[in-house]
């Protein structure tokens, strides 16, 4: 059998990092078993659902390299085939019309909390003729559950878990709108997308239940169920925005990269061993349901970050350039000369070697755009003495006839500081501050090749003469 799984977020909001790494889950469980992904928007709660988070779903999705197969499919689209399947079950006397109002169900619900009883459905109109219903009351569809016995269902993550059934009512499938509700939609779409497998968050666990028990009353087979344990925060509470639990645009805009996320996201509730760097063919290759672990998964924002600084180290940086270009023409709100650009991807190799992510390295680049005069930072200021000016003005001689390499500026630099009788760092230092506008960089010498003579004596000059 050839695995077909689905991702059917609702469109309620935007693409959560639980639900992303559901979606992986599901991605990788298709890729590794030769399978189809498919994409279920399940927007039929109107009210709520809204076209900017299906196009925020889609981008998410896009972004991660979750590609699906086929067309997606919209739930709302589909809602009269839901109330042909309920009107089916109905004929085939496995459901019932309910005549209840609104009044009566909230005094029924009354009664079993003044009695400590579960809040269900009490039957009232389970083996009643609708002969009997009341003038001018549209009844809802309600399944008719078994009353006796247990559902079982046998789950990849959860084991085999059971419930009395008992404890489950005749749950409404149409409202007496005529509109279908969502565990009798969801069953209905799983089998006519011809869905092998269920993977989705434990939250869904009691729907699994209820679920199974409309694919009984349609004589459907079930498909295979495996429920992830939810995402915790590090503290073991539930992932709340203070953990991490945002969406999939705020990762983006904080500068995480699609395959660090991916390889991050993999290792929250899934292990190979003691493998920590995964790549994405490796994660095909290696992925399935028994490795998944019943424990909630803990976000960490320092492990995703030490991953994510992996993975810009590792990134072509070509592409860097590109990514970190878009952030510093945001930032600046102009575009960056070729020069510019030149500057920035002859600088990359040793830009990359230590943020942990793309704003952290587009900030740390922006010297590199910055226009004349700079203006700089509070550390940097501090550097700038009237007594390390003087000296940069005295730099300024040497450097303009030395030959333009980080080696002979080095040995330029050293000679003049030994001149003088100082140490490197009292020249380095304020060198930093006026090339720069900070006192940290990547080393000096790789700044002032990069930079080029003109730009690094013109910043230097421009140091000079500050105001003190």
């Amino acid at each position: 059998m050839t695995p077909v799984v689905r991702f059917a977020p609702s469109p309620t909001g935007f693409l959560h990092i639980g639900s992303a790494r559901t979606a992986l889950f599901n991605w990788l469980f298709a890729r590794h078993h030769g399978g189809k992904f498919l994409l279920r928007i399940e927007d039929t709660d109107r009210s709520r659902s809204t076209p900017e988070a299906v196009a925020a779903i889609i981008d998410g999705l896009e972004w991660l390299g979750l590609s699906w197969d086929g067309e997606i499919v919209h739930q709302f689209s589909r809602a009269s085939r839901h109330a042909e399947v309920a009107r089916q079950l109905l004929a085939a006397s496995r459901a019932y019309f309910c005549y209840c109002t609104p009044e009566e169900l909230e005094a029924m619900r009354e009664r079993a909390r003044a009695e400590k009883r579960s809040v269900r459905y009490d039957g009232t109109w389970r083996d009643r003729d609708p002969s009997e219903a009341p003038p001018g009351v549209p009844p809802a569809i309600r399944l008719k559950a078994p009353q006796q016995g247990f559902t079982t269902i046998r789950d990849w993550v959860q084991g085999e878990v059971t419930v009395a059934n008992t404890e489950l009512d005749d749950l409404i499938i149409l409202r007496a709108d005529g509109t279908p509700t969502y565990n009798l939609s969801v069953v209905v779409d799983d089998h006519d997308m011809g869905i092998t497998h269920i993977i989705r968050g434990d939250d869904h666990l009691n729907n699994a239940f209820r679920q199974k028990q409309i694919y009984d009353a349609l004589d459907w087979p079930v498909p295979e169920f495996a429920h992830l344990p939810l995402i915790h925060g590090p503290d073991g509470a539930k992932l709340s925005k203070r953990h991490g639990a945002l969406a999939i645009d705020a990762y983006r805009e904080m500068g995480y990269l699609p395959a660090a996320l991916r390889n991050y996201l993999l290792r929250l509730g899934w292990s190979h061993g003691d493998d920590e760097i995964i790549s994405t063919e490796q994660a095909i290759a290696w992925f399935d349901l028994d490795a998944v672990g019943r424990a909630p998964a803990r976000f960490d924002f320092a492990k995703l970050d030490n991953l994510n600084g992996h993975y810009i180290r590792a990134a072509d940086d070509r592409r860097l350039v590109a990514l970190v270009g878009k952030r510093l023409e945001k930032a600046l709100r102009r575009s960056l000369s070729e020069t510019e650009r030149d500057r920035l991807l002859e600088a990359m190799p040793e830009l990359k070697l230590r943020p942990k992510t793309l704003a952290e390295l587009a900030s740390n680049a922006r010297f590199l755009a910055a226009l004349r005069p700079l203006r700089p930072d509070d550390n940097a200021a501090r550097l700038l003495t009237p007594e390390s000016r003087r000296m940069l003005g005295d730099l300024l001689g040497p450097l303009r006839g030395v030959e333009w390499r980080p080696e002979t500026l080095e040995d330029k630099i050293r000679a003049f500081a030994d001149e003088r009788g100082v140490k490197l760092g009292s020249i380095a230092q304020p060198l930093r501050a006026a090339l720069t506008g900070s006192a940290a960089s990547p080393g000096i010498f790789i700044v002032m090749e990069v930079l080029g003579r003109q730009e690094t004596l013109g910043r230097i000059a421009d140091a000079v003469q500050l105001a003190d």
